[in-house]
Parts: C-alpha cells; sequence; structure tokens
C-alpha cells in the first residue's frame, strides 16, 4: 500500500514540475479596437457571453510599412463569441479556445504565412472548438476584436 501511495505521489509531483504554470502569466481582457500594446506571453480573453458562432474565415495580410502581419478570424455573428487564449513566445505557440462556435464547411484560411507556419483546428465538442497556431519564431501579438461583424483580430510582429 505503501508503494502505491509513493508512485501516486512521484505521478502527480512529476507533471506538476514539467506542466506549465499559468498563474504566472498576465491575464488580459481584449478591447474593443487596437491598443498597440504588444505581448510575447500571456492570457487573455474576451469576457464574453455565449453566443452561438461560426467560424467563417481566417484572412492573412502583412504591412510592411508598420512592420506587422494582420490575421483577422471572421465569424458569423455580429460579436464574437466567447474566446478565451493563451500565447508562449518563448514556445512559439498561440492557442485559442471559441466556445459556442463551429466550423464553416466552406471555412476559407491560410495555411502558412510570414509569422505563422500552421494553423491547426480541433472542433472539441459539436460547439467548442480549439486553435492551435504554431509561429515561425519569437514574436510578439496586439489582439483585439472589432464587432459587426464580429472578427478576432492578432496582429504579429517581431
Amino acid at each position: 500500500m505503501k508503494i502505491i501511495v509513493l508512485c501516486m505521489s512521484i505521478f502527480c509531483l512529476t507533471s506538476s514540475i514539467f506542466a506549465q504554470d499559468l498563474f504566472k502569466e498576465r491575464i488580459r481582457k481584449l478591447s474593443s479596437n487596437k491598443t498597440s500594446i504588444y505581448v510575447e506571453k500571456g492570457i487573455f480573453h474576451n469576457g464574453g457571453v455565449k453566443l452561438q458562432s461560426t467560424l467563417k474565415s481566417v484572412r492573412q495580410s502583412y504591412n510592411p510599412k508598420q512592420g506587422f502581419e494582420r490575421i483577422v478570424i471572421d465569424f458569423s455573428t455580429n460579436q464574437i463569441p466567447k474566446v478565451y487564449g493563451h500565447i508562449s513566445s518563448d514556445d512559439r505557440k498561440l492557442y485559442l479556445d471559441i466556445f459556442e462556435t463551429t466550423i464553416a464547411k466552406d471555412l476559407k484560411t491560410v495555411a502558412s504565412t510570414r509569422y505563422i507556419e500552421k494553423i491547426n483546428f480541433f472542433p472539441i465538442e459539436s460547439n467548442h472548438l480549439s486553435i492551435d497556431m504554431k509561429l515561425n519564431g519569437k514574436v510578439t501579438a496586439d489582439i483585439f476584436f472589432l464587432e459587426n461583424p464580429g472578427r478576432l483580430v492578432i496582429d504579429l510582429k517581431k
């Protein structure tokens, strides 16, 4: 019995040692306009209410004059659904959890961009979507949303 308790304790401690400590991350509430505050790590959310929506497209543009790449995620509703996310420039990842949202059958998306190596979509449940963006390198992001129609905007720069 003591061996089982010891093994369970070691297993729990080992997994917590290698787990990501999100308590050290700063949590930001997204704004409805561009802030020009670029962050390289942290948790963000829109504080939105649950709203049934569909992810219609993911668009990209690059502005060499201002030096940032813009990723726009378009939704079928006038507001964006409830969004939680995490950016870790050191890990070269940007994660999004989007609630009460499905993927459009004719989803238009970008494969790779100037600062994004790959975008993966994971429909977790019938109404919950996770997006994993693998970044090309260490970047910073200004993330905000726009309404009418609902769009999540991610400006990336090195």
